[in-house]
């Protein structure tokens, strides 16, 4: 996807963002969810991570995070996570991804009024169908979800032709989904939430 130039926030048109969980806001490579994995050995947050929401957080940008793990386990991998991020309400099993109500939950508990600007970010093929069933903009990571699944230091040790070769083969899934950006992880999302801002502003709709 051609790189957007970083427009001055506030980003007109932005309602709310919903985060992925595992291997979008942490654990790099969705680890936690291969069998055996402690969520205390996955709850870093990854690049971009913090600094984002910090950001959107200035901007007065309210933000949700959602998974569908078992609850222990996702508010210990959110622990790293600033309060403020508000968790689901429902647990995903009440209706499992890829319906919809998971994202409409999220929005209600966030007081948000209207669907239009609102955005979901998420590195799970499941959690991005739900998003755009509920009629969001969806930004895909490519390679800090689970479609690459490699820890930081094993993304890290791979050469620059195998990176790039997962990472083509993760976005082309994402797209093959309807989603209407991808990125490598966090650290692009200013530029993306840019981006999609000038498609509002020409009369995009998701």
């Amino acid at each position: 996807m051609p790189r957007a130039e970083a427009l001055p926030f506030p980003v007109p048109g932005l309602t709310a963002v919903l985060f992925g969980l595992s291997g979008c806001l942490v654990d790099f490579g969705a680890r936690v969810r291969q069998p055996g994995a402690k969520p205390t050995e996955h709850a870093q947050p990854t690049p971009g991570a913090l600094e984002s929401l910090h950001h959107l957080q200035q901007l007065g940008i309210p933000c949700a995070w959602l998974d569908d793990l078992p609850p222990a386990t996702s508010h210990g991998l959110a622990a790293a996570l600033p309060t403020w991020v508000k968790p689901p309400q429902l647990p995903a099993t009440n209706n499992p991804w890829p319906a919809p109500h998971a994202c409409w939950q999220a929005l209600m508990a966030l007081n948000v009024q209207q669907l239009d600007g609102c955005v979901l970010v998420s590195g799970e093929p499941g959690l991005l169908q739900s998003g755009l069933n509920a009629g969001l903009w969806t930004i895909g990571l490519a390679s800090c979800g689970s479609l690459c699944g490699l820890a930081p230091g094993e993304w890290q040790a791979l050469g620059q032709q195998e990176r790039e070769s997962r990472r083509a083969r993760a976005t082309v899934q994402l797209f093959s989904l309807g989603v209407h950006s991808v990125i490598d992880h966090l650290g692009e999302l200013d530029t993306c939430l840019a981006d999609i801002s000038l498609r509002q502003l020409k009369g995009e709709k998701p």
